[in-house]
């Protein structure tokens, strides 16, 4: 997936993802409320809420605060309720943008999109025009410093992965989003970290961005919109030649 893992690529090695863990837990922490709220805290019984507790424990979030979430999903603790919803538009180069949210209040929340993608050149669509470029698929990065390319291989398929792709800093596993919780767990139960582990729409194609100038301002809007406390996933149909992502980094 050119656009995202060479995004999160950049993230890993300026040391962001540490920096923002606070954020990643938060986003972690709704959508097990949500998953809970919907069909229930028995994870065997709930496939949603089982993939959701298995993307918390890939990030290592603690037990307790896992249960926690299930418990306010379910009703049996208070929380806050929220509500669903994906934006849709193009940024600078046209690249599609999907943004996946869970909100409380609805019109902040789409006033701030809006907002970043105006500012950034882009515009915010309407519902399904770029969704049908995209896959929904389980995604998990991994250094590949930690582990041989044929040894992860192995391990992936064993446990049920689609594919296995080799990118600059990482080894990308792609499982059909139903297996994403049994491949994650397979693979960590063998002591493989990873970089980033979530359900991910993956561009069936993408669109080269070569200017460094519209390459920035990109990137520029997909952190604005990741670091908003209302957004859950951010997906791009983006590829940036390496050359510009090395001065963008």
């Amino acid at each position: 997936m050119a656009g995202h893992s060479k995004w999160a690529n950049i993230k890993h090695r300026k040391g962001a993802a540490d920096a923002k863990r606070g954020k990643v837990f938060t986003r972690l922490i709704k959508e097990i409320i949500v998953a809970a709220r919907l069909g229930g805290g028995d994870i065997d019984g709930n496939p949603r809420l089982r993939t959701a507790v298995a993307a918390a424990k890939a990030e290592n979030m603690p037990k307790e605060n896992i249960e926690r979430a299930i418990k306010k999903g379910s009703g049996e603790l208070e929380g806050v309720s929220y509500e669903e919803i994906t934006y849709e538009g193009y940024g600078p180069g046209g690249v599609a943008v999907m943004v996946e949210c869970m909100t409380d209040n609805r019109v902040r929340t789409v006033a701030d999109v809006r907002f970043m993608f105006s500012k950034a050149g882009g515009n915010l669509g309407e519902s399904n025009c770029v969704s049908w470029m995209f896959d929904r698929k389980g995604q998990i990065l991994v250094d590949r410093e930690v582990i041989s390319e044929d040894e992860l291989m192995e391990a992936a398929i064993e446990a049920g992965a689609e594919d296995v792709v080799t990118e600059e800093g990482t080894y990308q596993v792609l499982t059909d989003p139903d297996d994403f919780a049994a491949v994650s767990e397979a693979l960590q139960s063998k002591g493989i970290a990873f970089v980033e582990a979530a359900i991910a729409m993956v561009p069936k194609n993408t669109v080269e961005v070569g200017d460094e100038q519209t390459a920035r301002q990109l990137m520029k809007l997909l952190d604005n919109l990741e670091d908003n406390d209302d957004v859950q996933h951010v997906h791009a149909n983006f590829d940036i030649p390496d050359a510009v992502m090395e001065a963008l980094s």
